[in-house]
């Protein structure tokens, strides 16, 4: 357990080290990224098999880091902490071999990537509010340049909104943080010190708290309306920003709804709870209804990312560990199924048709051309449906239940979204993969495509193997979150915002 902070270092020592080898070589700097990405997952599996759940945060670093303002940096880790740790080693290295055909740049490329890799791990080991945000800033940075450089469609323009939305976001968390601390006049900004300063505030403050502090974060976590940035970004971004965007950034903000703004004022969680709840629903079925009418490919998972993301706000609103445990399920996840989808959009087929528009690709038969790509398309589609034997199912039923036992009105609009999930995802599937009829077979002559490559191929059987795994065996992980929720920390918010 105590070498899991190596994954931060690892991460960053890798960034300088794929910058130095691609002045020698872009080879060299692929298999730079590729090893320090392997090297931090190996780092987390290896702790992930002797980690012992508990209720509650089990120290890994706690040292003085700026003592006049009680800091300290102070790493930890639980069953939550831990499940996206494996989802970020996992897309990290999945992530690397989808970018096997960067050759523009190609050490910088991994670079910025790895630098983006070792601040999301940073932020899912924080234990200290202000270590935290800063590693949530070290993860923005990065995400700008990879998008600009190295993107397609409108990139410096999806960059840069991303960029402001995250930004704006963050400046409402460190408001709403500081605001805490001053109530707790300066004691620190430990998690629990921040709880304990914010209850001494009036129930009007702790409001005002918590809405700048859970805006800001559910702001990254795409929350309606604030979502606008991610389909926007997720299409201008080039496939491995893709995967990390949709698969851990997003998470960022709904791990920090759940870590930090949630118990930061309980009374006023249980206020908005409602509102919370209502802005989780609209999105989910206002995204899969224009992810419906889309004509760009990746416009139609980008939208489709931020109708499942839904369900995780919605399972973080319903506030029970039933519906708590989904959420973070959920989150591993569509990590798992987004990065899927989107590389074989934008890796496996926009790269050999150079198309997107969903009218160019139906005549093109892609199921015989790169039936590959089909094939995992086809199971990633239905992963993300939500059927049996994959990790949507278990994922989005545990948020469903949960939802239900809070309100059962909310689970009964959520469920409308499934369907609405099937029809878009049914659509993509037919239209991109299987259009051509026999009729216009032969009056569109079409190109043989370069075959699938072994890196995508790899890069795809870890995503596909992890998403029938834990289909198959959904308690790997809850026998890992439930113990975590638990804790004391998360007492208030779990039983409806009673202290």
């Amino acid at each position: 357990m105590n070498a899991l902070p190596c994954t931060i270092y690892v991460s960053f020592a890798g960034a300088l080290l794929a910058l130095a080898a691609g002045s020698r070589s872009a080879q060299a700097a692929r298999v730079v990224a590729l090893l320090t990405a392997l090297a931090s997952w190996s780092i987390v599996l290896a702790a992930a098999t002797g980690f012992i759940p508990a209720a509650g945060l089990q120290d890994l670093v706690n040292v003085a880091w700026i003592p006049e303002m009680g800091i300290r940096y102070h790493l930890a880790v639980d069953g939550i902490s831990l499940t996206l740790l494996v989802l970020t080693g996992l897309a990290a290295t999945a992530g690397v071999l989808f970018s096997w055909n960067i050759a523009e740049r190609t050490g910088e490329f991994f670079a910025l990537y790895l630098a983006l890799i070792g601040g999301v791990y940073g932020v899912f080991l924080s234990a200290d509010a202000f270590v935290l945000f800063v590693f949530y800033e070290i993860a923005i940075v990065p995400k700008y340049f990879l998008i600009a450089n190295w993107g397609s469609t409108n990139r410096e323009y999806g960059a840069m909104k991303l960029v402001l939305y995250s930004f704006a976001g963050s400046a409402l968390v460190l408001a709403g943080l500081l605001w805490a601390y001053a109530a707790g006049h300066g004691t620190g900004f430990s998690l629990p010190e921040l709880v304990a300063a914010t209850g001494s505030l009036s129930l009007a403050q702790q409001i005002g708290v918590f809405g700048l502090v859970f805006t800001g974060f559910a702001t990254l976590a795409g929350m309606f309306p604030l979502h606008t940035w991610a389909p926007t970004g997720h299409v201008a971004a080039p496939t491995a920003a893709s995967m990390l965007l949709a698969g851990v950034v997003m998470k960022l903000g709904a791990y920090g709804c759940l870590r930090v703004a949630l118990p930061l004022s309980p009374a006023a969680f249980a206020l908005l709870q409602p509102y919370i709840a209502w802005l989780a629903i609209i999105g989910i079925l206002y995204a899969g209804f224009v992810a419906l009418v889309q004509d760009d490919f990746k416009f139609v998972i980008g939208y489709s990312s931020v109708s499942h993301m839904g369900f995780v706000l919605l399972g973080l609103a319903a506030a029970n560990v039933t519906a708590v445990s989904g959420a973070v399920f959920q989150m591993f996840s569509h990590g798992v199924i987004a990065g899927l989808l989107f590389a074989v959009v934008g890796r496996m087929v926009y790269e050999r048709t150079h198309t997107r528009q969903l009218a160019d690709l139906r005549a093109m038969s892609l199921h015989r051309l790169i039936p590959f790509a089909a094939v995992v398309f086809v199971l990633a589609g239905i992963a993300s449906m939500g059927l049996p034997g994959f990790s949507g199912f278990p994922a989005e039923l545990t948020i469903l239940i949960g939802t239900w036992q809070t309100q059962p009105l909310w689970a009964l609009a959520a469920a409308f979204g499934v369907l609405i999930a099937a029809a878009f995802t049914l659509r993509a599937i037919q239209v991109s993969f299987f259009g051509r009829t026999g009729t216009d077979r032969c009056d569109t002559p079409i190109e043989p495509l370069p075959a699938i490559t072994w890196p995508e191929k790899t890069g795809a059987l870890l995503l596909l193997g992890a998403t029938i795994y834990l289909g198959l065996s959904p308690d790997t992980l809850f026998d890992w979150i439930r113990p975590a929720l638990q804790s004391p920390y998360f007492h208030a918010i779990l039983t409806g915002g009673a202290s």
